[in-house]
């Protein structure tokens, strides 16, 4: 396990510490109380510590990074507990964690209608560098948190160090991968999707989500705050920078477009979407400019590594076409037989709009290495071992034509290697993607690796078994275990430690490697390392 240096490690030792803290103030409460000024004039008295979600931070460029917190004393009350009054929050951003070098502040409204959330995109910062950050608002001090800025667009660049995470259900384990990303040497955590979990399994509940399913605003900001509330998912989010992008349970289970498996109405689903999209940005490290209007919001995105990588955070729920063959409801895997709209050739998963913009970013990019950051696993998954076969109408296999176009894209993109990274499956896998899946004489065009889950549980192993058998192409799958993957690329090589431990992810429990999987510069594909 790559550490690290002893500086760094008393900083994020003390970020689980204060991470911890804050739980614990938030369930006995502060004595002693804080005022904070208002625009409106209005003073704000603090009964307890307003912090109690963390910070956290995102979005990393060049010049310039998205520092995040909530203004939340009471996080599952309605408003935080706080009166529908704007609160002025001051900013500082510095060199060091004793904030005496390099030292920039500022000042940010922290809004009823957004929940009382700050976002805050500093720029004119220097590229590749350290910086440490906090809030105040009077005399509450948040804790801080680190983040780091992006190397210059044209700077020689030998290494870019990402955890690859998804699908956190809080009910299933606990984040015991977070806490190992928190001390973690990283870049950045990509994040590709299932942030909270709208739904629940009795059969597997740990621990308990905070009510029913939500489907207004004030349900979805008290689910994102049950999961923030978690110490060490606040450890992992002030340690690092991160870079999202969604998937269906942020919304509801299956959704595409404006399409609700459980039978909601468009009118009705685009409400509940529109509350969803609101509390996803009110509680997440994204740009201010990102605020969704009504139930749109622009996720998908472009991040450049100096000249070692380009990667896309690309958005396959918004925009997609509805399920096949499963109207009104959400469907298991389903017939592959007697389902002809599977192969209609104008079904997409990104919206022909952002199939044409990854496009043209793949041809126009020079960079060693390119990344494709997206909620699922690209590679075929198809059971045809069972009579008659089977296929996951809500992955890829459901729609192989956008699943055609997207590889013959990354085919005419010219020279450098593409990696697909995703989740949402909830296992482990490293495969090659070719023009013709599981064709030998088919060119690999690309190498895939996708995570296994923070914490959801995960398909029998015999369904994998099957998977591997019938799919030659994919070399690695196992869905027992969770945790996230560590990806380190350099000018050579791009590897994948898959870290884990066994399900459910217990607290405190350690994570090994599983297994260890790399794709060389000079050619693609992926191979046991």
């Amino acid at each position: 396990m790559r550490t690290c240096n002893p500086l760094r490690r008393e900083f994020i030792d003390h970020l689980g510490r204060r991470a911890a803290a804050i739980a614990l103030t938030q369930l006995f409460g502060a004595a002693r109380a804080r005022t904070a000024p208002a625009p409106s004039g209005v003073g704000v008295t603090w009964e307890r510590d307003p912090y109690t979600l963390g910070v956290a931070s995102g979005m990393p460029r060049p010049n310039s990074v998205v520092l995040w917190t909530r203004l939340a004393p009471q996080p599952h009350a309605p408003g935080g507990g706080l009166p529908a009054l704007p609160i002025e929050v001051t900013w500082e951003l510095a060199r060091d964690d004793r904030f005496a070098r390099g030292l920039r502040t500022g000042a940010v409204t922290a809004r009823p209608e957004h929940a009382h959330s700050v976002h805050v995109e500093v720029d004119a910062l220097d590229s590749a560098t350290a910086y440490f950050y906090r809030f105040r608002v009077g005399d509450a001090v948040s804790p801080t948190g680190r983040t780091r800025t992006a190397p210059a667009a044209d700077a020689r660049v030998e290494r870019l160090r990402i955890a690859l995470a998804s699908c956190q259900h809080y009910e299933q384990g606990h984040y015991t991968a977070h806490r190992e990303i928190a001390r973690r040497d990283l870049d950045f955590v990509l994040f590709v999707g299932d942030y909270i979990y709208e739904s629940s399994n009795p059969r597997l509940q740990l621990r308990r989500h905070e009510g029913p399913p939500p489907l207004g605003l004030d349900a979805y900001r008290a689910r994102h705050a049950t999961y923030k509330l978690d110490p060490d998912l606040q450890a992992a989010h002030a340690a690092h920078p991160w870079v999202l992008t969604w998937d269906d349970h942020e919304v509801e289970n299956d959704y595409g477009g404006d399409q609700s498996p459980s039978g909601l109405t468009p009118a009705a689903f685009l409400q509940r979407r529109a509350a969803a999209y609101q509390a996803y940005f009110e509680h997440l490290p994204v740009a201010p400019s990102m605020a969704p209007q009504a139930a749109a919001m622009r996720i998908h995105d472009r991040y450049v590594w100096g000249d070692l990588a380009e990667l896309w955070t690309l958005d396959n729920r918004q925009f997609r076409d509805p399920l096949a063959c499963a109207p009104g409801s959400a469907p298991e895997p389903g017939p592959l037989t007697g389902c002809e709209p599977i192969g209609a050739a104008g079904r997409s998963r990104f919206g022909r709009v952002q199939e044409g913009w990854l496009s043209a970013g793949l041809a126009a990019s020079t960079r060693r290495w390119r990344l494709l950051g997206q909620g699922s696993q690209v590679s075929p998954t198809v059971d045809p071992l069972r009579a008659p076969p089977r296929i996951n109408l809500d992955g890829w296999d459901g729609y192989p034509a956008a699943r055609d176009r997207l590889l013959a894209a990354i085919a005419k993109a010219g020279p450098g290697n593409v990696l697909c990274l995703g989740g949402d499956v909830h296992r482990n896998v490293a495969a090659q993607l070719r023009a013709v899946a599981d064709d030998p004489r088919s060119p690999i065009v690309a190498g895939e690796f996708v995570c296994t889950s923070i914490t959801s549980r995960s398909a029998a192993a015999p369904r994998l078994e099957r998977m591997l058998a019938a799919h030659p192409d994919i070399v690695h799958a196992r869905g027992d275990e969770r945790g996230y993957a560590l990806l380190e690329i350099d000018r050579r090589q791009a590897r994948c430690d898959f870290r884990t431990t066994p399900s459910p992810a217990a607290d405190g429990a350690a994570l090994t490697t599983q297994a260890r999987y790399a794709v060389d510069a000079d050619r693609p594909g992926v191979h046991a390392e």
